[in-house]
């Protein structure tokens, strides 16, 4: 059944105020109208819920500036905690803390060589997502 909308607007959902006029706002249908075998087979393809919380978390902690300085900086060479800390202006400990928790989201990996612990991305997938990121943002388009 189609159903005339204002714009922006769901069935039985109420327009935030101020939503009509926010510019460069999405175009949005202006009939209801659900596709029933459109929306089953997007519900067929949806994440696992495991997957969604892992991937949220890892696009998270992309949402850190000083872990996305970590990260641009390891895309570019393998760097130990002190260099880090050099580079970041930050203390080893402070740079050591959100090492864990991208070592923890298997963004970076530790490597020991003797007393020293070097850090480079995780992984050839590490490197690209960053890399896409970076040239997506760059993009500005």
């Amino acid at each position: 059944m189609d159903v005339p909308l204002g714009p922006g607007r769901a069935p039985d959902r109420p327009e935030a105020p101020g939503a009509a006029e926010a510019p460069g706002a999405a175009e949005a249908c202006e009939v209801y109208q659900a596709h029933g075998e459109a929306v089953e087979a997007a519900r067929q393809a949806m994440l696992a819920e495991d997957v969604v919380r892992d991937l949220s978390e890892t696009f998270s902690a992309l949402g850190d500036p000083t872990r996305v300085r970590i990260l641009h900086a390891l895309s570019e060479r393998e760097l130990c905690v002190c260099d880090l800390a050099d580079l970041l202006s930050m203390t080893p400990s402070a740079v050591s803390h959100q090492l864990r928790l991208l070592r923890n989201l298997r963004l970076v990996r530790p490597r020991r060589a003797g007393r020293m612990v070097h850090y480079s991305l995780d992984d050839a997938h590490v490197v690209d997502l960053f890399r896409r990121g970076l040239e997506h943002v760059r993009h500005g388009g």
